[in-house]
């Protein structure tokens, strides 16, 4: 548990969480994933329905194309079993972000004429906890816990918020299982959640119910994943907000993933279809590191 809590402190201290920012004027600001960079306020992520025995960590790149604004960056996920398969710590952050917007989505964003420059994203937290064991009749179902820190830049440039968020949500996962070879498991998922975020508009609250389902298809060599996901804002509902206010994504995520005995590789393309303008390609690895599996989830 001390290098675990040495890696946490590193991983923190890289994030300026007490940084500084030029003045603006909130007012200006729809807190929203519409009017933000790519890594703002994503429509979250959600696993299979599993939590894993070892400590898994997943590292991978990113590129944003859409609407005029271009957008690299790092990703890091890593994932702590405090009880194998049953209670997880899960923390993840965006890293040494890259961006290039149009002269023209600068001035519709008000971003004072900055068209390019670099910025270190938001920390979560997340706790995650198996409720129900899958069984031949039953379910797995998790429930999550995340906290999203205030700890992204250049909010000013509208790449990330500088309010804090979090959410709950549920997995729901059960698989079915084939005599084939090619196609040996099919596999349900379904996601429910609640989302929140201040927006600084007056101290406002935005307050989103997060739904996604996945379906996944493979063997023990690859999997693949079919997914679609959002979450649902009440201020563009608000006729004094306007309807464009841009707080109801809702994306659709194809992920390919090559599995081995020590490490999975796994590209990823991802379709803004609403409120979320940007379409991604991923690529990333993701592996198990005995060493940092805490020993009294052995």
């Amino acid at each position: 548990m001390k290098k675990i809590t040495i890696i946490l402190l590193v991983i923190l201290c890289h994030q300026p969480i007490f940084a500084q920012h030029p003045p603006y004027n909130p007012s200006n600001y729809d807190y929203s994933s519409a009017w933000f960079g790519p890594n703002a306020n994503p429509v979250p992520e959600f696993t299979d329905a599993t939590i894993p025995a070892k400590t898994t960590l997943s590292l991978m790149a990113d590129y944003y194309f859409g609407q005029g604004d271009r957008t690299e960056n790092g990703y890091f996920k890593i994932e702590f079993p405090l009880l194998p398969e049953r209670v997880s710590l899960k923390i993840w952050s965006t890293i040494l972000e890259n961006y290039q917007v149009t002269d023209q989505l600068s001035a519709a964003r008000d971003m004072g004429g900055n068209t390019s420059g670099t910025a270190n994203g938001d920390i979560y937290v997340q706790t995650r906890i198996q409720l129900l064991k899958e069984s031949k009749k039953a379910p797995s179902i998790i429930l999550n816990s995340t906290l999203k820190t205030a700890s992204g830049t250049h909010q000013e440039y509208r790449r990330y918020f500088n309010t804090a968020g979090y959410y709950f949500d549920a997995e729901i996962g059960k698989s079915i299982h084939t005599k084939s070879s090619f196609i040996s498991e099919i596999r349900g998922v379904a996601n429910v959640g609640f989302m929140c975020w201040d927006t600084e508009r007056q101290s406002t609250q935005d307050d989103a119910p997060m739904y996604g389902g996945k379906i996944i298809i493979g063997n023990d060599n690859w999997k693949l994943e079919n997914t679609l996901s959002g979450y649902w804002g009440w201020m563009h509902t608000n006729k004094s907000y306007g309807s464009d206010y841009g707080d109801a994504p809702m994306i659709y995520t194809l992920k390919l993933i090559k599995q081995t005995k020590t490490i999975n590789y796994f590209a990823q393309y991802e379709y803004g279809i609403h409120d979320y303008p940007y379409n991604q390609i991923r690529v990333g690895v993701s592996f198990t590191i005995d060493k940092l599996t805490p020993k009294f989830s052995k």
